[in-house]
């Protein structure tokens, strides 16, 4: 096995080392989450835990890791009745993002079953991750059905494989660990919950925390082997601690005052659920066994909330984490009890995973706490361990440039109304693309349409097709007598219909006509709930703007919502309608990502009233040549159209006809509309009846 980074070794990062460092002491606590940019070190850290981990007792030659003293009644590989014991050290199993349900869940061998008549199970990542790690980096790029598979077993505590009538149950508790880029798209709220706790990160702004890094990473790839064994006592006395933390840990008593303290805090932030109360409570006492302490205090409770809360207060994917912690402050001054006394042998402060010397540094970069430079080198920063820079406190993206030009008058950026739920929109067709749940599509899971032969290996077997395909040729095999002779070219893939994720590709008209305030307020409000849908629908979403004379790609195709919802709240109005440039731009954009990923279909959604008035000598002509050339190649789209008053042109309707795409309007978008209409006839009906 290649040599890791020290853990000792990694510079600053304060809050993630001691969330990691807690769940080694207190596998209970739930996991963690970290969150943060690109270059932090985020996997370094984590891949370096593994090596601070106790040794698991094992059965031997058990591929589930059954505990010799406790062994699973129910284990595949068991009995294991007076079966022999071995050691091992602790593994990080790693799930990367395009693992397959097979991979994950284990997998069985339907030839083997359908030829030999034996129920053969192959253990997947859930069973080799059972009393270790399981580290999921860009966990939120992870497939839905993974997903969901990975709620099961961390509720559960076992992973079930129900799969042609073969039942199979082992256990499976990890600690799930999971690392991501919040600009790439957030979490699923329940996959959110799962994780005991949160961490952001960011690069250190510290001159020498930086020169600290940049030094230790490049000794570190001269000779890693060198490196280690320079860390290697401060290795040794960091798992010796964690050792002891563990020992003490039953004995630390969480009273009924830090009960209250926790719970009154869940209660003000308006957390949902219970998890977060029994997460604080089990951090809070990890934090007391790591300072070695036998009772918790409200300093532990505190920390505990830093850690907990923040990624369980989102009420809307478009609201960043974090946590107030003045209304924290005060909520445990108002539920404080009375503290217990600490003892004078005990270390009296919850300290972080070292002291000031060599044990806290890091490789690819600082976080949010700062970090303490060993040996003196340099100046400790002033931090009281909260980040630099959190995403509620970080500044706006700046505004699009502005086309200049006669006409390109600038308005004040305008607050978006109110989202609202909107109508299903999806793309014709039945396409191949990534799992989500907007469009039609040929998928690994949903409900099963039909039969093919299979192409490499066998995944799900149709087992009616598989029987008619064997049933004509039993005689030419010798068979007189009751059974079935099945071989291989016989069996037969079921093709299965569920739904994708799409492309939404958003072009909207900034112009000077759309620039009325209620009017673009209403517009802002009815791109945010489509937004907020397609997060929903797990989509991945780009945004085009157009005013002025051009048009500019605000946003890249990304899976990160947020991003665009950032976007738009600064978005400016005014200047002419540049029709053809925004959708030309919209065209060049879509051309380059059908070549990043062909299997992903795009739907394109121009919010405009379609006035076309700059961008050439004939804009309306421009536009409809435009809008022809995503006609040509089959683009689905959707014009939202935003002419109000009673005078309407309709020219949103003409621009969807040569689109060869529909147009709805503001009204029209919202789900309710039929709804409302119906309530508003029986309504009328009602009237009548009592006339």
């Amino acid at each position: 096995m290649s040599t890791r980074y020290p853990f000792t070794a990694v510079v600053g990062m304060d809050d993630l080392r001691l969330a990691l460092l807690l769940n080694a002491v207190s596998p209970a606590v739930g996991g963690v989450l970290v969150r943060g940019e690109k270059g932090t070190a985020k996997s370094t850290a984590v891949r370096a835990l593994a090596d601070l981990l106790p040794v698991v007792p094992v059965v031997a030659g058990c591929r589930f890791s059954c505990d010799p003293v406790s062994p699973d009644p129910g284990c595949p590989d068991g009995p294991h009745a007076d079966a022999p014991g071995a050691e091992r050290a602790a593994r990080m199993v790693e799930l990367p993002v395009g693992a397959s349900e097979d991979r994950l869940v284990g997998s069985l061998d339907i030839e083997k079953a359908l030829s030999e008549g034996v129920k053969a199970f192959e253990p997947g990542l859930l069973a080799a991750a059972h009393r270790g790690i399981l580290y999921v980096d860009e966990v939120n790029l992870l497939s839905d059905h993974l997903i969901d598979h990975l709620l099961d077993a961390a509720a559960m505590g076992a992973s079930h494989v129900e799969r042609e009538g073969v039942s199979v149950r082992h256990a499976a508790r990890f600690l799930l660990v999971g690392t991501m880029n919040p600009e790439e798209g957030e979490l699923r709220p329940q996959l959110l919950d799962r994780f005991g706790l949160t961490v952001e990160v960011a690069a250190s702004r510290v001159p020498e925390q930086r020169v600290e890094v940049v030094r230790r990473r490049l000794a570190f790839e001269d000779d890693p082997a060198v490196f280690a064994a320079l860390w290697a006592d401060e290795e040794t006395a960091l798992r010796d601690r964690i050792v002891a933390a563990r020992t003490l840990l039953p004995k630390v008593v969480l009273g009924d005052a830090a009960l209250l303290q926790i719970a009154a805090t869940c209660a003000a932030f308006e957390v949902d659920g219970m998890r977060a109360d029994i997460v604080m409570a089990r951090a809070a006492t990890a934090l007391a066994a790591w300072a070695g302490r036998t009772e918790v205090t409200s300093e532990d409770v505190r920390q505990a909330a830093l850690l907990a809360l923040p990624h369980r207060r989102r009420r809307n994917p478009f609201d960043a984490p974090g946590l107030d912690e003045d209304k924290l402050d005060e909520t445990l001054e108002q539920f404080k009890g009375e503290e217990p006394q600490p003892d004078p042998d005990e270390d009296p402060e919850p300290d972080g995973p070292g002291d000031g010397g060599p044990g806290d540094g890091g490789p690819d970069g600082g976080g949010p706490g700062g970090g303490i430079p060993p040996q003196g080198e340099g100046p400790a920063p002033e931090t009281d361990g909260v980040p630099e820079e959190t995403p509620a406190e970080a500044p706006a993206p700046a505004p699009a440039p502005q086309a200049q030009g006669p006409g390109a008058g600038e308005r004040a950026a305008v607050q978006a109304a109110e989202p609202f739920r909107t109508k299903m929109l999806s793309v014709p067709g039945l396409g191949q693309g990534a799992a989500g749940r907007r469009s039609r599509a040929r998928t690994e899971h949903g409900r099963t349409t039909g039969a093919t032969r299979p192409r490499g290996a066998l995944t799900k077997l149709h087992l009616a097709a598989t029987v008619q395909a064997a049933a004509p040729h039993q005689r030419a095999r010798g068979r007189t007598g009751p059974g079935l002779v099945v071989r291989r070219d016989d069996l037969r893939q079921a093709t299965r219909e569920g739904r994708e994720g799409n492309l939404v590709l958003f072009a909207v008209d900034a112009s000077g006509s759309m620039a009325a305030r209620q009017r673009m307020s209403a517009v802002k409000g009815a791109v945010l709930s489509l937004l907020l849908d397609a997060y929903q629908r797990r989509d991945k979403v780009g945004l085009i703007t157009f005013r002025g004379r051009t048009a500019e790609l605000a946003l890249p195709p990304t899976s990160s919502v947020d991003a665009a919802a950032a976007r738009l709240e600064q978005l400016p109005t005014g200047g002419r309608t540049p029709l053809s440039a925004g959708l030309l731009k919209a065209h060049d954009v879509l051309r380059i990502e059908r070549l990043r990923d062909p299997s992903r279909r795009p739907l394109l959604v121009v919010v405009t009233d379609g006035r076309a008035t700059g961008g050439g000598a004939d804009p309306v002509a421009l536009a409809a040549r435009a809008a022809q050339l995503h006609a040509a190649e089959g683009t689905a789209s959707v014009v939202v159209d935003c002419e109000t008053g009673p005078v309407r042109l309709g020219l949103a309707g003409s621009l969807a006809r040569e689109l060869g795409g529909t147009a709805v309007t503001l009204d029209e978008l919202r789900a309710d509309s039929i709804a409302g209409l119906v309530r508003d006839v029986q309504a009328e009906q009602t009237t009548r009846r009592a006339a």
